[in-house]
């Protein structure tokens, strides 16, 4: 397993990357499910918590294997086996998650957990047979087992201790792949177009939830006749703004974000609030339909939050990490405040449509205004 070349021409997901997508299509909507009926029954503080702790477990597992599959991925039968191995561990977290949700019983989800990162250090070890690598990889197959044995362990600590145990053995994990790369002149070969491909499907996973939620409100606007015309109106809105949240997102060119260590570093890890941001808007859309139809206990002011924030948590994070250094003065001023001004929407009487505006407002400004072209390329 020696390293990939990072300049290799016409790298692009493979076949089993794209089958290894399709597990987190399912953790990510169970995740979602169960933020929206938390939203939904008013518990806004422990859904909120519970989807940050379940998505990081998601995101950080989808991470590691892309950035390592960019870098060393061989396509042979043990590396295929290996990656079913870690798709089996994302269904058992999934399995888990209401568990989370209803009792903060987090046992399942670290199984599962567990499972996929330790099928990673399988990777790494084979990885670490490459001189080239070999420092690298031992560091982190290494780095990442101890933080296993910590979450193994966290399972029978006391509950009371459980949401700061979680919080120390995130940083932990976050920072491995710092220690290693930092520790010596050995670093893992990073294909920039390959692994900004790989985030930009993920980010189309996460789209596809929202679209799911604007189905689901014309399916219940079917059986809510009183109701129909703000449910058609939910559904349409939701499709504009996500339609916008893609044009955003896949406006600037990504692999520009990449160029350095430190980049990568930033693209890599802001994207969690990129992603789980993504992720609760279809969560917030579905409490929304959920308010229309009078099946909700959150007001419609507090309702009109649960989308707003996400959009804007995801502008932000795009605008910041790709965005803003491949666009002109007026492009870095519009993004932003255009983001901020939709968490006002909820003061407006007709819900959504502020923000449906704003987001056509940006697109319409980035149409106007193409990418600042880098190095001859845009």
């Amino acid at each position: 397993m020696r390293p990939r070349d990072p300049q290799e021409p016409g790298r692009t997901a493979s076949t089993l990357e794209l089958f290894f997508d399709l597990v987190f299509v399912v953790a990510v909507s169970v995740a979602a499910a169960q933020l929206h009926h938390a939203l939904s029954e008013d518990h806004i503080a422990h859904g909120v918590q519970s989807f940050v702790i379940v998505f990081f477990a998601i995101w950080w597992a989808w991470m590691n294997f892309t950035w390592f599959a960019t870098s060393f991925a061989t396509d042979d039968w043990l590396y295929r086996v290996l990656t079913i191995l870690q798709m089996g561990g994302v269904l058992v977290l999934a399995a888990g998650i209401e568990r989370v949700y209803a009792d903060e019983d987090f046992r399942v989800v670290v199984v599962g957990y567990v499972v996929m990162r330790v099928s990673m250090i399988a990777q790494w070890l084979r990885a670490s047979r490459s001189p080239q690598t070999r420092r690298l990889a031992l560091t982190y197959a290494g780095g990442i087992a101890i933080v296993q044995v910590l979450w193994i362990a966290l399972m029978f600590l006391p509950h009371e201790v459980t949401l700061i145990g979680w919080l120390v053995l995130v940083i932990a994990e976050i920072a491995v792949p710092v220690v290693a790369e930092r520790r010596g002149e050995q670093t893992t070969p990073r294909h920039p177009h390959h692994i900004t491909e790989r985030y930009g499907l993920f980010t189309l996973i996460l789209l596809g939830e929202s679209l799911l939620a604007s189905a689901n409100a014309i399916i219940k606007a079917v059986h809510e006749h009183e109701e129909l015309p703000p449910l058609i109106a939910i559904s349409v809105l939701t499709l504009l703004v996500t339609a916008a949240m893609w044009w955003i997102y896949f406006w600037p060119p990504h692999h520009h974000a990449i160029t350095t260590f430190a980049k990568s570093m930033r693209y890599g890890y802001v994207h969690f609030f990129v992603f789980a941001a993504a992720g609760a808007f279809s969560a917030g859309v579905e409490a929304q339909i959920d308010v229309i139809t009078h099946h909700s206990k959150l007001s419609e002011f507090v309702a009109s939050f649960t989308m707003t924030v996400p959009i804007a948590l995801f502008v932000l994070g795009i605008w910041w990490i790709a965005l803003r250094q491949n666009a002109d003065r007026v492009v870095n001023i519009v993004v932003p405040l255009g983001a901020v001004l939709v968490l006002f929407d909820p003061i407006v009487p007709v819900p959504f449509i502020v923000t449906t505006v704003l987001m056509v407002a940006i697109v319409v400004t980035l149409v106007v205004r193409p990418p600042i072209t880098v190095g001859g390329e845009q």
